[in-house]
């Protein structure tokens, strides 16, 4: 969003831009991406609310007003978490990965049971609904509680229950009559780490680099910069993996075009879930058996949700890896669009939309983590490394840069 408001400036546009969606706030957008764009920023709580702030801007006089207004409203807002950051004190790079967390040597992960890399064409859907986290399901709805304490709250009990329920028929629905296919693409590969951040994945007859980002705050004694490469050993394996809820367009063009957006949404929802329950089943599956570092494992599905497991599955894009074209690298071992059946757009999202990729690290301390801000100087050496232009980087960085 930073970007396109950055671009919009930079090629001269006049219109007003609106900003929307779950993952922004007024605060985010007047502290990130007012300062790009000359021409009025305006946050938008939902889609339902675009048409009176669009309405206003066709005004030309209520059109001055309200950028006046909104631009005064974001200027305190600047200020006021101006006034409360606390300056973080960012390390050089060096010292930073001096300080790389020290993997417990006495502790090897095992050899998967094969390198390479396996694909599932048709995953069992009843079996993947079992994993389904319904939490994120409700949120989606602007439902907010814990599942299933949900279906009996004095306040959205009653609207949550009919919701899932309606669910529940259209997942059942989705199973028996097979509208949906699961995909999904596992590989495992020997590693070995040349630099602090720096992996080389041995694939059959190529060597594929892989770079990782480190934090650079200042951290008390003691106290490590993490990056991903430290879960691994000098000499080790790495696993990545996709997964895919195919056959979701055919009937979202139906529902529109009997003009059920409920339905519509519902099965979008239903997608989401489904996807992410099949990552979550995949990964138990290669605990317990495709790498087999857990195969005494006896988790329920509320201690997997939790996360209790040994290892983790951080994608890029992930707070650990906010890096989203490490997306390329992870792709071409997997076998590419061919195999996965997932194309990468030019924004680095995938298609289909339900749809999640990413790495699989086996070592009991490995944990997930936020990278935080980082300098240029690691900016600098990550473009060297990478062998990228730095302003290309610095665009996909954005986010986490200074």
């Amino acid at each position: 969003m930073v970007h396109v408001a950055h671009e919009m400036k930079r090629r001269g546009m006049t219109q007003p831009l609106l900003i929307g969606g779950a993952t922004t706030s007024r605060m985010h957008t007047a502290v990130k991406i007012v300062p790009e764009y000359d021409n009025g920023v305006i946050h938008v709580l939902d889609a339902s609310k675009s048409v009176t702030v669009v309405s206003q801007l066709l005004n030309e006089d209520n059109k001055k007003t309200l950028l006046s207004d909104v631009k005064g409203e974001y200027q305190k807002l600047k200020l006021q978490f101006d006034n409360k950051q606390i300056t973080k004190d960012l390390l050089p790079i060096e010292i930073a990965q001096n300080n790389e967390f020290k993997l417990d040597t006495a502790i090897q992960n095992p050899a998967p049971t094969f390198t390479g890399t396996r694909i599932f064409e048709s995953e069992d859907l009843q079996t993947i609904s079992q994993y389904i986290d319904w939490k994120p399901f409700f949120i989606a709805w602007e439902l907010h509680g814990n599942f299933p304490d949900i279906l009996t709250d004095h306040v959205v009990g009653e609207a949550a229950s009919k919701l899932y329920a309606d669910a529940q028929l259209l997942l059942e629905k989705i199973i028996k009559e097979k509208w949906l296919t699961a995909r999904g693409v596992i590989g495992f590969w020997p590693s070995e780490k040349i630099a602090s951040d720096t992996l080389i994945i041995n694939d059959a007859d190529k060597k594929i680099q892989l770079d990782f980002l480190r934090q650079q705050s200042k951290k008390a004694d003691g106290i490590p910069n993490l990056s991903l490469a430290d879960f691994v050993h000098q000499q080790d394996h790495l696993g990545a993996f996709s997964v895919t809820i195919q056959g979701s367009e055919k009937y979202i063009q139906q529902f529109d075009e009997q003009q059920d957006d409920y339905n519509k949404i519902l099965l979008q929802a239903l997608c989401d879930r489904l996807v992410e329950a099949y990552a979550e089943y995949l990964h138990l599956q290669v605990r317990k058996e495709y790498w087999g570092y857990d195969t005494d494992e006896t988790l329920d599905n509320e201690a997997l949700i939790k996360e209790q497991y040994q290892g983790i599955r951080p994608a890029p894009g992930y707070p650990a890896c906010p890096d989203h074209t490490e997306k390329y690298q992870l792709f071409e071992l997997l076998g590419g669009e061919a195999v996965t059946q997932i194309h990468l757009t030019e924004s680095l999202a995938m298609h289909p939309a339900p749809s999640v990729c990413g790495w699989y690290f086996a070592h009991p301390q490995s944990k997930y983590f936020g990278l935080g801000k980082i300098n240029e100087d690691q900016l600098q050496q990550y473009s060297e490394r990478k062998k990228m232009d730095i302003e290309v980087l610095r665009k996909w960085l954005r986010p986490v840069m200074e």
